[in-house]
C-alpha cells in the first residue's frame, strides 16, 4: 500500500471517528437536555414540598410529639389483621412478640393462613403457646391468592366471631408477619381514632449491616417519606395513603367500605397496593386520616419496625409491585381527586415511572458525554462549546441534586444517626438502579395486563430481628381470658 493509499485510509478512519464522536456528542446533549429539564421540574416540585415542610417545622407541626399520658377514655377492643403466606420463618416470633408487647386482653390477633401452608399455621400456634388471643383464619382457597383476598377473609371471620360473641371490635389494625410492634401503639390509635377514621404511624426500616446498600435504601426512602412527605400531606388535608402496616381504622369505616363493595370485602382484591388505595377510598367517602409521629414514655418513636428485602432481585420485585399499583394501574383506579393539592400529591405518587425514564436518559447522557470528553482529551474530537442556556440548566440541576442529597441525608440521620446519613449518599445511586429495573418490569407487566393478563402478587421473603427470636419450646403463660369478658 502506498503512502497515498495509507493517507486515504487514515482520512476515512478519522472521518468515521469524527462522525461517531459527533453523533455521541449530539445524543449526549439531547439526552442531558431532556433529563435536565425533567430533573428541574422535579426539583421545583420537591422544593415546593420542602418549603411547606420547613414552615411546619418552624411552627412546631412537623416534629414528633411527646406521648400524652392522659386517659383517652375506656380502652377499645382491637382486631389485629396479619395476612401470612409462606411465613413459617417469622410468624411464630412475630406472634410471640405481639402477645408479649401487648399484655392486655383488649385485642385479638387474627392471622390468615392457607390450608396448603401448614408450616405457617403451626409456627403461629407455637408462637402463641396456647394464648387464646390468637385466632387463626384458614383460607378456603389454595395459596397464595393475594394480600387483599387474605385480609377480606380475615374480616369475614372477624364479623362471624362478633355475631357469635354478641359484641363488636372498635378498631382494626394492620400488620405484616415480619413487623416489630410498639407497646404504645394502641394508645396512639385510641386517641386519634376518637375524631379520625384511620391513623398511620411511621414505618422505620431496620438496617442490616450485611445489606447496607440494598436493604438500607428503604431506610432512606421511608425516613424522607415519613418525616417530610406524609406530615405535609396531613397538614394539607389531602388523601392519606396507608402503608399497610402500623395503621388502624375505625371498624365502622371499614364496614362502610365493605358495604360499598357489595360482597362484605373492604379490601380491593384487584389491586396490588390495596393498602395505598384504602386511605384514598376513605378520603373519597368523606373520612379523615391522620399521620402521627409520637414518642412513648421512654422517649422512643412509636413506629413499626421491620427488615425490608436485602438482595437486589427481591427489592426489584417489591418495587415493581408498588410501581404497578400506585403509578400505573392506580392512575386508572383512583383518579386525580378534586383539589389542586390533591392533584399535586397524586402526581407526586405517580411520577416514579417517568422518573425512571429520566434517570436512564441522564445516566446514558453522562456516559456519552464521558466518551466525548475522553476523545477531546486524546485530541480525537473537538466538541462545540455548550450554549449558555445548557450551562444554566446544568448548574441548576447540579445545585438541586446536592440539595436533594442533603435533605435525604438529614432525614436518614434524624432517624438512624450520622453514620447512616453518610451511607444514604451512595444508597441514592442504588435506589436509582432499583427504580430503573423495577420500572422496566412494571411497564411490561402493566402492558400485558391491558391485554388481559392478570397482575400477579409477587410476594417477597421476610425475616425478623434476631433479638426477637424466642427460644423454641419456651412456654408462654396461657391467657384464658377472652377479649371483652365482662364488658359485653
Amino acid at each position: 500500500m502506498g503512502a497515498q493509499d495509507a493517507a486515504s485510509v487514515e482520512g476515512i478512519a478519522t472521518a468515521l471517528l469524527t462522525a461517531l464522536f459527533s453523533a455521541a456528542d449530539l445524543f449526549a446533549n439531547e439526552l442531558l437536555l431532556f433529563a435536565g429539564i425533567w430533573f428541574l421540574i422535579g426539583a421545583v416540585d420537591d422544593l415546593a414540598l420542602d418549603f411547606v415542610w420547613l414552615i411546619n417545622l418552624l411552627r412546631g407541626r412537623g416534629q414528633a410529639r411527646d406521648h400524652d399520658h392522659a386517659d383517652a377514655g375506656q380502652p377499645w377492643r382491637y382486631a389485629v389483621f396479619v395476612p401470612a403466606w409462606d411465613e413459617a420463618e417469622v410468624i411464630g416470633d412475630m406472634v410471640a412478640h405481639c402477645l408479649a408487647r401487648w399484655p392486655d386482653d383488649d385485642y385479638r390477633l387474627y392471622v390468615g393462613v392457607y390450608a396448603n401452608d401448614p408450616a405457617t399455621a403451626d409456627a403461629a400456634r407455637h408462637g402463641a403457646a396456647g394464648d387464646m388471643r390468637l385466632r387463626l383464619v384458614t383460607m378456603s382457597t389454595t395459596g397464595p391468592s393475594s394480600k387483599a383476598d387474605c385480609l377480606n377473609r380475615i374480616w369475614q371471620a372477624m364479623t362471624e366471631d362478633e355475631t357469635g360473641q354478641g359484641w363488636r371490635f372498635d378498631a382494626i389494625a394492620l400488620h405484616d408477619a415480619e413487623d416489630v410492634v410498639r407497646a404504645a401503639e394502641f394508645q396512639v390509635y385510641r386517641r386519634w381514632l376518637s375524631d379520625h377514621d384511620f391513623v398511620q404511624i411511621p414505618v422505620r426500616p431496620l438496617i442490616d449491616r450485611a445489606s447496607r446498600l440494598v436493604g438500607g435504601h428503604y431506610a432512606d426512602e421511608f425516613a424522607e417519606a415519613h418525616l417530610r412527605k406524609m406530615p405535609v400531606r396531613a397538614r394539607m388535608g389531602v388523601a392519606m395513603p396507608c402503608a399497610g402496616v402500623g395503621c388502624a381504622f375505625r371498624r365502622a369505616t371499614l364496614q362502610r367500605l365493605a358495604g360499598a363493595s357489595g360482597g362484605n370485602a373492604p379490601f380491593a382484591t384487584d389491586s396490588l397496593t390495596e393498602d395505598y388505595e384504602l386511605g384514598i377510598r376513605i378520603h373519597e367517602q368523606g373520612g379523615r386520616g391522620a399521620f402521627v409521629r409520637e414518642r412513648d414514655g421512654a422517649g422512643d418513636l412509636v413506629a413499626t419496625r421491620a427488615y425490608f428485602p436485602g438482595d437486589l432481585r427481591a427489592a426489584v420485585r417489591q418495587k415493581t409491585r408498588w410501581m404497578i399499583g400506585i403509578a400505573l394501574s392506580g392512575w386508572d383506579r383512583t383518579g386525580w381527586g378534586g383539589s389542586i393539592a390533591e392533584i399535586w400529591m397524586r402526581a407526586r405518587d405517580r411520577r416514579s415511572a417517568l422518573a425512571a425514564l429520566v434517570i436512564v436518559a441522564g445516566y446514558l447522557g453522562l456516559l456519552l458525554w464521558l466518551v466525548v470528553a475522553i476523545a477531546e482529551t486524546l485530541g480525537l474530537y473537538q466538541p462545540a462549546p455548550p450554549d449558555p442556556a445548557s450551562r444554566v440548566l446544568l448548574v441548576a440541576t447540579g445545585f438541586t441534586l446536592v440539595w436533594r442529597l442533603i435533605v435525604r441525608a438529614a432525614c436518614t440521620g434524624w432517624n438512624h444517626g450520622a453514620s447512616e446519613a453518610l451511607w444514604s449518599l451512595p444508597r441514592a445511586l442504588v435506589s436509582n438502579v432499583i427504580a430503573v429495573m423495577a420500572a422496566r418490569r412494571a411497564l411490561q407487566a402493566y402492558i400485558a395486563s391491558l391485554n388481559g393478563a392478570p397482575l400477579a402478587w409477587d410476594k417477597t421473603q421476610h425475616r425478623i430481628p434476631a433479638a426477637m427470636e424466642r427460644q423454641r419450646g419456651e412456654p408462654a403463660a396461657a391467657r384464658p381470658a377472652m377479649i371483652g369478658e365482662g364488658r359485653g
